[in-house]
């Protein structure tokens, strides 16, 4: 007889029970996301796929994947009219922009970074 994953996860010890709960939280989280942006932008599935030219299963697939690559969803994006903006920051350090960092060559990172007071 076949078990529910509810009845596998309910016997795993109560730690792994919440960090499957946060994960799976983060997941909906992050599909919803999308799904949002779709719907405020008044896109389809359809049209998604056609300004991307590509199958409309592959769009369904990219968006039920938690871990795109950064060039995927940057594509995405910009495709819906927007643009993606990455931001790290730390407490003791100047915010840097990811993009920023990308379009530089190695001279000009350490140049900027001193610049900007950057860690």
């Amino acid at each position: 007889m076949s078990k529910s994953l509810d009845e596998i996860i309910k016997k795993l010890p109560p730690e792994r029970q919440k960090k499957i709960e946060l994960r799976s939280q983060e997941l909906i989280s992050e599909y919803k996301t999308l799904q949002h942006l779709k719907k405020a932008r008044k896109l389809t599935i359809e049209s998604i796929a056609n300004l991307l030219q590509i199958e409309l299963n592959d769009v369904v697939e990219m968006e039920r994947h938690s871990d795109l690559l950064l060039s995927t969803l940057r594509h995405y994006v910009n495709t819906m009219g927007g643009e993606l903006k990455l931001v790290v920051e730390f407490p003791d350090c100047a915010t840097v922009n990811i993009t920023e960092i990308l379009e530089l060559n190695d001279e000009e990172i350490s140049n900027k970074n001193l610049e900007n007071n950057v860690c």
